[in-house]
C-alpha cells in the first residue's frame, strides 16, 4: 500500500504541471558548467527504511532543472542512508525515459555515496533530516 501511495504521489507530482510548485535547491556545481539540484518539495524520509528520498536534476546553462515529463528534465530519484553515507538509485528520468519507480527499490543493494556530487548531495540533504516529513 505504501508503495502504491508513493508511486501515486510521484505520478501526481509529475503530471500536475503549473499546479505543482517545484523548489529546486542547487547543491553542487560540477565540471563543464553542469549543476546538480534537488527538489526540496519532493524530499522526505521513507518510513519503512529511514532513508531520505530525493529527486535530483542536472542542468547546464538555461536548461532545467525541471520535473519529469518536461522537455529538459534529466535526473533521478535516490534514497540516502545519512548515517552510513550510502544510497540506492530508485529511478531515473530523461526526455526519452519517463520516471518509473520499481516496487522493489527498498531491497536493492546500496552503494557508497562517493564522488564529489554524491558527497555534496549527502551533505545537503542530511543536515535537515529531522525536519523532513515522514512518508
Amino acid at each position: 500500500m505504501r508503495r502504491a501511495l508513493a508511486l501515486a504521489a510521484l505520478i501526481a507530482a509529475s503530471t500536475a504541471g503549473a499546479a505543482y510548485a517545484e523548489h529546486w535547491t542547487k547543491y553542487v556545481d560540477s565540471d563543464n558548467g553542469v549543476a546538480w539540484s534537488y527538489d526540496s518539495d519532493y524530499t522526505y524520509k521513507d518510513k519503512a527504511t529511514g532513508r531520505v528520498v530525493i529527486m535530483q536534476a542536472i542542468s547546464k546553462g538555461t536548461l532545467g532543472p525541471s520535473a519529469p515529463g518536461k522537455p529538459d528534465g534529466v535526473g533521478s530519484v535516490v534514497a540516502i542512508d545519512c548515517a552510513k553515507k550510502n544510497l540506492i538509485s530508485v529511478s531515473s528520468y530523461s526526455p526519452s525515459k519517463p520516471l518509473a519507480v520499481a516496487d522493489s527499490w527498498r531491497s536493492d543493494t546500496p552503494k557508497k555515496a562517493d564522488g564529489h556530487e554524491n558527497e555534496a548531495l549527502v551533505g545537503a540533504v542530511c543536515t535537515g533530516i529531522d525536519k523532513l516529513p515522514v512518508k
